[in-house]
């Protein structure tokens, strides 16, 4: 029966809440033996993005055919925490808007490469060149992004890991890559633990680019339930100019005396507007408090009557 409901989504683009893919084991085959071109037409269809990735498997009388699977359910804090790094590199690279060395916002713009077909959570890349045909991010000629951000809610560390070292950064297609892994201790749809990664291109050596730059955790807890406290410029990511504006067109300068180098994001911001976004339930578990103890207080001033009213009734008699 769950089958049945969670195909509608491929089907009819209906997320139907009798599926229950919040108790869905991700990633999930949602269609089998479907080519690139249907899975595309769907997804733009139905406006799904961010959700689903298409890998190919077989070749049938000449045509590729490959799997739609799951792989994230996003949330609110997953849209917001996209968008807060999002702003915090398009707030530094204002002063190049509209030059030659602008840097341009690609968003989650679809890529394609050798049986794979994946969009990211953002990305960004300065003016560059056509590649070789059909190593381009479209599958023909277009460039690869130089950033990609790529946010976990319900996917894995481990699936969103693999896409970063074995897709992005393979045959350094994308120069450096920040994955965010949002957990979720309750009900609450507000993450207390939250870590990000940093992968870099820039190692010398395979191993080192495969392995993060840096991590670290800055929710407001640690993977042990503990507190976390700390201030402005204690989690950040450093993006050097030389890392944003690789394989930038060489008649365009690096504008060193322009933008800061290297660009810093801190995370203390991102995590900040994640829990900006959620104030409301201050304000819900604020009222709700008051509703309980106004029940209470009435609840015992009844009780206290109604002793009154007892003690009444038995001198009386």
């Amino acid at each position: 029966m769950l089958k049945k409901y969670r195909d509608l989504w491929w089907c009819q683009g209906i997320f139907h809440p009798m599926a229950e893919w919040e108790k869905a084991k991700l990633p999930y085959v949602l269609a089998e033996n479907v080519t690139i071109d249907k899975y595309e037409e769907r997804k733009d269809r139905f406006n799904v993005h961010g959700s689903w990735k298409w890998n190919a498997k077989l070749e049938k009388n000449g045509i590729i055919l490959g799997d739609v699977t799951v792989y994230e359910l996003t949330t609110q804090a997953h849209e917001v925490c996209i968008g807060a790094i999002t702003k915090l590199i398009i707030k530094q690279c204002l002063p190049v808007d509209y030059t030659d060395a602008d840097i341009l916002n690609l968003g989650a713009t679809r890529t394609r490469a050798k049986g794979f077909c994946k969009e990211p959570d953002g990305s960004f890349r300065p003016v560059k060149s056509a590649v070789d045909l059909p190593n381009g991010s479209d599958g023909l000629t277009a460039p690869w992004p130089n950033i990609v951000i790529e946010v976990a809610s319900s996917e894995s560390v481990s699936h969103a890991k693999d896409k970063a070292r074995n897709y992005w950064l393979r045959n350094n297609r994308v120069h450096d890559v920040i994955i965010v892994k949002l957990y979720y201790d309750s009900e609450i749809p507000v993450p207390s633990r939250m870590k990000a990664w940093h992968y870099c291109v820039s190692g010398t050596s395979v191993q080192q680019k495969l392995k993060p730059k840096n991590k670290f955790e800055f929710g407001t807890h640690d993977a042990n339930g503990d507190l976390l406290n700390y201030g402005e410029g204690t989690c950040v990511i450093k993006i050097p100019l030389d890392c944003l504006y690789h394989d930038v067109n060489p008649s365009t300068q690096v504008p060193r005396s322009t933008l800061p180098d290297p660009i810093i994001l801190d995370f203390f911001y991102v995590r900040k507007t994640i829990l900006n976004s959620f104030s409301y339930l201050n304000r819900i578990t604020n009222d709700l408090f008051d509703f309980i103890n106004v029940v209470i207080h009435i609840e015992i001033l009844m009780a206290i009557k109604v002793s009154k009213l007892y003690l009444i009734s038995s001198y009386t008699f």
